[in-house]
């Protein structure tokens, strides 16, 4: 009626309920959530998990969050101790698929978690203040610095940021 019910390997079922109920982390490793418009931002996003993989981080998820499955995404936002939100700014906010999944973590209560933050736009990015407001009303989130913002493509400078930022999360 309600569910199945389980009979076998109870503990395990046990143990990730009590996880799950306490918001804890479930797995080690980093979640790159990335809301990319023409590809620019995905493209630091790649680059970061290449970062991020080359100072021996075993498991690295980068999701496309205007192609993948939204489900997907706010379970792995929930794994990970340690993710990375990168979005598009679009009409002075973030990009759609970015802002749906911080309000549908917000509304389940996301927490405790250490966070980055890398943003895009040309010539008025502010993707990162948007997506550091919803965040910041969010219990226990630890926002690091540097919050990295790209200019349209990826450059030698944003390269740089995109290390600092690894080496950050890591802390």
């Amino acid at each position: 009626m309600h569910g199945p019910i389980l009979k076998e390997n109870l503990f395990y079922y046990i143990k990730k309920y009590d996880i799950w109920s306490k918001y804890e982390v479930e797995s080690e490793g980093v979640y790159i959530a990335c809301a990319s418009i023409h590809g620019n931002t995905l493209k630091a996003c790649e680059k970061i998990k290449e970062i991020l993989e080359k100072k021996g981080v075993n498991k690295v998820v980068l999701a496309d969050l205007s192609r993948e499955d939204f489900a997907e995404a706010v379970e792995d936002s929930f794994r990970y101790g340690k993710v990375i939100f990168a979005s598009s700014t679009y009409n002075m906010e973030m990009f759609t698929p970015m802002r749906n999944l911080l309000m549908d973590l917000k509304e389940k209560n996301y927490q405790n978690r250490k966070v980055g933050i890398i943003e895009n736009g040309t010539w008025a990015p502010n993707s990162a203040k948007c997506m550091k407001e919803i965040l910041l009303a969010m219990k226990n989130i630890e926002i690091v610095e540097p919050i990295v913002t790209i200019r349209s493509t990826l450059k030698n400078v944003d390269i740089e940021k995109l290390n600092e930022l690894a080496e950050e999360i890591l802390k």
